[in-house]
């Protein structure tokens, strides 16, 4: 290979993120915070779909600068003597040099690119630093690669609520608008539109702050991984919703008796 690098390396630190992604302008959450290895771009939340079986890798922003999880990394190219930081309870590097002007007496190391102090026994800051060293004295950069053929993005990464839910942001806007809680001498139920005119009840009891997170949630167009979507409804018995509408009144109050 000799000096020449891999076209996903070069992408992952030419490429621009956490800019607004052009093919979904009028969505929310269209932030390009996903580099496909495979397409050498960088693509937004709302773009996956088109990427779903390609090795994706997701980019992070640590003080203003790109940075990656060092576990991710590891899989594509060795990480050896690159100082790691942690944010969230995981280890992220660097992906571009971070030039420092002032220079701090006592540092045990110096960063061979760009002379910024690091720990010990690290000597590089980020990964493109060790990429410049690793070209400069070994002029070939293949024994340093490993071979990935399957990446995907972390379980802490967050879909857009309206991809997980099969429609656009205008449709969940629209179905959000349809539902509606009903007033009425049972506050507890909600009434599903095919029910009218029908001898039979339809409707599902659920408790308020439910019915209020749903209808938040789908209004906000939110993040969601698919594992933390859960909502609980429960069965259309009327002894629950008696009790349930009975724990809600206040009873009689009891005062202790008088000495």
């Amino acid at each position: 290979m000799g000096f020449q690098k891999p076209a996903w390396l070069d992408a992952l630190y030419t490429e621009k993120f956490f800019v607004g992604c052009c093919y979904h302008e009028t969505l929310k959450k269209n932030e390009k915070n996903v580099c496909c290895l495979d397409c050498c771009a960088s693509i937004c939340p709302h773009c996956l779909p088109s990427h779903r079986n390609h090795r994706l890798l997701q980019v992070r922003r640590y003080v203003y600068h790109e940075v990656v999880r060092l576990e991710d990394l590891e899989k594509l190219i060795d990480c050896t003597n690159v100082q790691a930081y942690t944010i969230n309870s995981a280890k992220v590097v660097f992906i571009k040099k971070r030039p420092q002007n002032r220079q701090f007496k006592g540092a045990a190391n110096y960063c061979t690119s760009c002379d910024r102090s690091l720990q010990d026994p690290f000597i590089h800051c980020s990964l493109g630093c060790k990429v410049d060293f690793v070209l400069k004295h070994y002029k070939d950069l293949s024994p340093f690669l490993k071979k990935c053929k399957i990446l995907t993005l972390g379980p802490d990464f967050l879909f857009p609520v309206q991809d997980m839910m099969g429609g656009s942001e205008e449709e969940t806007t629209n179905e959000t608008l349809n539902s509606t809680i009903v007033d009425g001498e049972d506050p507890m139920s909600w009434s599903s539109g095919s029910s009218s005119g029908s001898s039979e009840n339809y409707n599902m009891i659920i408790s308020p702050i439910a019915c209020t997170e749903i209808v938040r949630k789908r209004r906000s167009a939110l993040y969601y991984h698919p594992d933390q979507v859960k909502v609980k409804v429960t069965s259309s018995d009327d002894e629950m919703a008696s009790s349930i509408m009975n724990n809600r009144r206040k009873g009689t109050p009891h005062r202790s008796p008088f000495c």
